[in-house]
């Protein structure tokens, strides 16, 4: 290759290149083929992003090709360069938004995560959770499978949308509950707070309002609206104490609601800590706190009223 770069090589050498090459693109095409829609997207997003860099190149590489094959590979280039110029800000910006994150949690775990939106989810164990990294169109849109809480940031210009099979959840800024029971084939939302349109495709179903409800049942393809307690369809977010990314600080104010306390730190440093993790609704407050200070190299004492005093160099 490197004799053939530098016009070095003889005409059977060239056509064992010329071979090796059609040889090399038939195989790059039975792999594209068989890559899926997010890999194919990861793969031209590394392409476009090589070609940007070197659009200002000014190195050139000498091609063993005839004179008027020259100057077309040469007018291309320049139409294919201005063209990523131009068009480089938005095709990047695309491929962006449409990288996708999925969060998927198992049978012991319930999981609580802030979208790129500021909006809040809950996800319940044995759900997965699909999400763009971020927001770019004029619509916020995610997947689940499971069950989930969401608490919307309000957005009047870009609505929120959840997709749960084939039903169709559309809210602004809200809070309400989605739960997809397999193995009863039926699909449930709850709202909270707030006003929730549900439909089926294109069909729609029902204007949810607080304490509403809508059952969904997937086989027979109909929907039953009724009034319900909302407070009981997320009882199961409620009862444990979801730890996700948050500091000792914020894990200590869920602390002192939960068990009506009064928790202090020695320094700023323990209470900055980050950490991850869930306390079961039956958990006491000794064994959390037992697991908590292990994480973040700290220590409590209680004294005789009761608070708590965290203590400790804290984390690095």
């Amino acid at each position: 290759m490197d004799s053939y770069l530098k016009g070095e090589t003889s005409k059977e050498e060239d056509l064992i290149i010329a071979q090796w090459l059609e040889s090399d693109l038939k195989n790059e095409s039975d792999e594209w083929s068989g890559m899926d829609k997010a890999e194919k997207e990861q793969w031209l997003a590394s392409v476009y992003h090589d070609i940007h860099q070197t659009i200002h190149s000014t190195q050139s590489i000498p091609v063993k090709v005839s004179l008027w094959r020259r100057w077309a590979a040469v007018a291309a280039i320049i139409v294919v360069a201005f063209s990523l110029y131009w068009l480089w800000p938005a095709t990047h910006q695309q491929l962006e938004s449409s990288a996708i994150k999925q969060l998927t949690v198992s049978s012991d775990q319930k999981k609580q995560i802030i979208l790129p939106d500021g909006s809040q989810v809950w996800i319940n164990s044995n759900s997965v959770l699909s999400y763009p990294q971020s927001f770019k169109d004029g619509v916020r849109e995610v997947n689940l499978s499971g069950e989930a809480y969401f608490d919307i940031k309000h957005d009047s210009n870009k609505p929120f949308i959840v997709h749960t099979g084939k039903i169709v959840t559309t809210v602004l800024g809200t809070a309400f509950n989605i739960k997809e029971n397999k193995s009863l084939q039926t699909i449930i939302v709850t709202v909270t707070r707030g006003k929730v349109k549900v439909a089926n495709g294109t069909n729609q179903l029902a204007i949810l309002k607080p304490n509403q409800q809508v059952i969904f049942n997937i086989p027979e393809n109909k929907a039953v609206q009724e009034e319900t307690d909302s407070q009981k369809a997320i009882a199961w977010q409620q009862n444990d104490l979801l730890f996700e990314d948050i500091t000792f600080e914020q894990a200590a104010l869920k602390l002192e609601q939960r068990f009506k306390v009064k928790i202090s730190f020695e320094n700023q440093k323990i209470k900055n800590c980050r950490f991850s993790g869930t306390a079961l609704s039956y958990d006491k407050l000794d064994k959390i706190l037992k697991v908590i200070c292990a994480f973040n190299h700290a220590g409590y004492t209680t004294k005789k009223d009761g608070n708590i005093i965290i203590s400790g160099q804290g984390c690095d």
